[in-house]
């Protein structure tokens, strides 16, 4: 009796231990981590990949979600600390590190912003960024990535391959570099870093000089963006964006390379994210002897970009690039002798801030300020010595108010430009503008992107403009397979430039500026469709464009008319000026028409080809003040030639990269401005190419050659380009990680 109640007390106590523990396990109570992610307008974001990770246990189990349609999203974990990762093309990455206890529900809701360094966002074309198939103005992207398979170094050889751009180099390298967009003039392209300008007062950049140092993205939108940029962006705008650091175990890389020409490049670059810290700092070393007399050049670049974020909505960034040059110049050796003595010193130093926040769900500002300042000394001690020296400072605040399928901004902008200029009849000039804009994106359908704005400029030389923008994105078709998605632009804008401080203030040797003039202005208009074939895998796209260009500025020689007749050929009176002297008149009118060709094909995932061709239709319409034969009424714009293109062969197979490029261009309209009769530039086609090999544990060997076949040509006639150029480097990498 006692033995079988022995037994069943044993049983009872038995079963009851396994029923209590099958309950809490059971009842295990895990942490819920839940909220809803939003994107700028205060839309939800569908899509994004939630992965939680125990923290520093990078072999532990990965729990994973997908936000919703609504932009909702939820999660259960077992207790513990764990790295929570938000992700979804285009918009940044975000990282958290959370404590999670059992039974408890966490909210973690927050907005997600664009990654403004991703090809799929323009930042440039709009007053905020936008995904790139709701852009209206054309507009090409190049990489980081692109960048680094290239191997370039400076901003002109990227360039030189992109559809829209020709260029003048005024020698090999540290010689004058001049860019042409779209047909327009050399400084008719504003020229952005971070957003801050370094285009001189009505000036062209001296492209030269820039590197692509610590540079992650270009951005090149073709047509008049005065409505947003103001004074330059008559035939486009050009932005560079620096690298962001994004990983909390930093990155680092440092490289040096050396080749022909008794050349020698170094320079490293470290990056990553401390806390809400972020920051990226790089500096290089460039050195050759050149090829030839007098033909050395020395470069040095700085550059760093830095963040904090006191919350999603609330950021402060500062940004900042130092380029310092001097180069030998060598002058037009094919009609003269080499010039022994003349050097050229460079200095572009370029910082911007920038303070983002949201007020509300759909309210976003941005406070802004930059600086330029470029220096130019010319040391010639044959024909004397020129200095160039220029400052432009400028504060700007902007507020937008989005939804998801509209977006209106409105902003002001102040700016005084600084000049100290050797031939001017001022010491030290100045110009104090100001204007306000308003931008408009609305989205009545899907397929349908509608943008339209305004800016009014009031500038202190030639008082108010009022310049527009409008154009359209439509998605004629979305489709897989063989057709794929096809889309259609088509905008129009207006474009101003101010006249430069010599033109206005100059007093050159008896010639005089002109306080009267008007701004150069531009009417252009594009048109243009994207085609994707073969599931993504060809991406083709034509566009047209046509430009027209109003006052142009000219100079004149004003001489006395015979007798009996009083005054002068210019009819204008300056007191006590001598009865001959030169002055400058809004006199010339010009247009550019054509087509830009472009097309990606990717053959494989390791093998893709790209390529471009530009029709490019030029003519000078009016030039009554022409100094040279080539620049009269009737003749193509100098230095824009008719048709160009090139073509990019990029294969990366496991541990090795391997580009090979192909420019292409022909004849050009010229002049040796020495009065020898030279007017046409012939055409050539360059090739280059350059290869890498990763060997391991961060380190890589890598070697190109520019000019691979030592093409003899002149990008400006009676200046010699570079003959073969080739580099061999090695180059360590530690990458970042979160």
């Amino acid at each position: 009796m006692k033995s079988t109640l022995l037994r069943t007390a044993f049983l009872l106590f038995a079963v009851s231990v396994v029923s209590f523990s099958l309950q809490a396990q059971s009842n295990s109570p895990d942490a819920h981590l839940s909220g809803t992610l939003i994107d700028a307008s205060g839309a939800g974001v569908g899509g994004v990949q939630v992965t939680a990770s125990l923290e520093n246990q990078p072999n532990a189990q990965i729990w994973s979600a997908i936000s919703t349609a609504v932009g909702e999203y939820s999660l259960s974990v077992p207790a513990g600390r764990y790295h929570v990762q938000f992700s979804r093309t285009p918009f940044v990455p975000r990282d958290f590190v959370l404590d999670l206890a059992a039974g408890v529900s966490r909210t973690l809701s927050f907005r997600l912003d664009l990654e403004l360094l991703s090809s799929s966002v323009v930042v440039t074309a709009q007053a905020e960024p936008t995904l790139a198939q709701e852009t209206t103005a054309p507009v090409t992207v190049i990489t980081r990535e692109e960048i680094a398979a290239r191997q370039a170094v400076s901003l002109p050889d990227l360039l030189l391959y992109a559809p829209g751009i020709s260029i003048g180099r005024t020698g090999a390298e540290g010689g004058t570099a001049s860019i042409f967009l779209n047909g327009g003039n050399s400084n008719f392209t504003k020229v952005l870093i971070d957003g801050t300008s370094i285009n001189p007062p009505g000036g062209a950049v001296d492209f030269s000089i820039l590197t692509l140092d610590n540079i992650d993205k270009v951005e090149i939108v073709r047509g008049a963006e005065s409505a947003i940029y103001g004074t330059d962006a008559v035939s486009g705008v050009i932005q560079l964006f620096t690298h962001r650091g994004s990983t909390r175990i930093p990155e680092f890389s440092v490289f040096g390379e050396g080749g022909t020409f008794s050349s020698g490049r170094g320079g490293a670059q470290l990056s990553g994210l401390l806390g809400a810290f972020d920051y990226s700092a790089a500096a290089s070393y460039l050195q050759t002897d050149g090829q030839g007399p007098n033909d050395d050049f020395l470069n040095r670049t700085v550059s760093g970009n830095f963040g904090y974020a006191f919350s999603d909505t609330n950021q402060l960034r500062l940004t900042l690039r130092n380029n310092n040059s001097i180069a030998g110049i060598p002058g037009q050796t094919p009609f003269e002798p080499p010039k022994l003595g003349q050097r050229y010193l460079q200095h572009i130093f370029s910082v911007g801030a920038r303070w983002d926040l949201a007020t509300g769900k759909h309210w976003r500002h941005e406070i802004s300020a930059g600086e330029s300042y470029t220096r130019q000394n010319n040391d010639d001690p044959v024909n004397g010595n020129s200095r160039f020296q220029y400052n432009r400072a400028n504060a700007s605040a902007q507020s937008s108010y989005l939804l998801s399928s509209l977006g209106v901004s409105a902003g002001y902008q102040y700016e005084v430009e600084n000049a100290f200029l050797t031939f001017i009849n001022v010491p030290h000039a100045r110009r104090n503008n100001q204007a306000g804009f308003l931008d408009f994106r609305y989205r009545p359908h899907r397929r349908v992107s509608l943008n339209f704005g305004g800016r009014a400029e009031a500038n202190a030389n030639f008082g108010t403009r009022v310049v527009p923008r409008v154009g359209a994105a439509l998605v004629l078709r979305y489709g897989k397979g063989f057709w794929g998605d096809t889309l259609y632009r088509v905008f129009y804008g207006q474009g101003i430039k101010e006249p430069r401080f010599d033109q206005i203030y100059g007093d050159n040797f008896g010639d005089f500026g002109n306080p009267s003039l008007k701004p150069e202005e531009s009417k252009t208009w594009t048109t243009g469709i994207n085609q994707k074939l073969l599931n993504d895998r060809v991406r083709l796209s034509a566009e047209y464009f046509s430009s027209r260009f109003y006052d142009i500025v000219s100079f004149e020689f004003c001489t006395p008319n015979p007798p009996p007749a009083t005054g002068n050929t210019c009819n204008i009176t300056i007191p006590g000026a001598s009865p001959d002297f030169g002055y400058y008149f809004n006199t010339d009118l010009a247009r550019a028409r054509g087509v830009n060709l472009t097309g990606e094909t990717r053959f494989t995932r390791w093998l893709n080809l790209t390529g471009n061709c530009t029709y490019d239709d030029t003519r000078i319409l009016k030039a009554p003040n022409a100094f040279d034969p080539t620049e009269t009424a009737g003749n193509r714009l100098l230095r824009r030639p008719v048709n160009s293109g090139s073509l990019t062969l990029n294969a990366a197979f496991r541990r090795v990269n391997f580009a090979l490029a192909g420019y292409f261009t022909g004849a050009r309209t010229d002049s040796d401005f020495l009065g020898l009769g030279f007017t046409r530039n012939p055409g050539y086609a360059r090739f280059d190419i350059a290869t890498h090999y990763d060997i391991g544990l961060g380190v890589s060997l890598y070697a190109r050659a520019a000019n691979l076949f030592d093409k003899q040509y002149q990008d400006a006639l009676g200046y010699p380009a570079l003959g073969r150029d080739f580099r061999l480097g090695l180059k360590y990498r530690f990458a970042g990680r979160n």
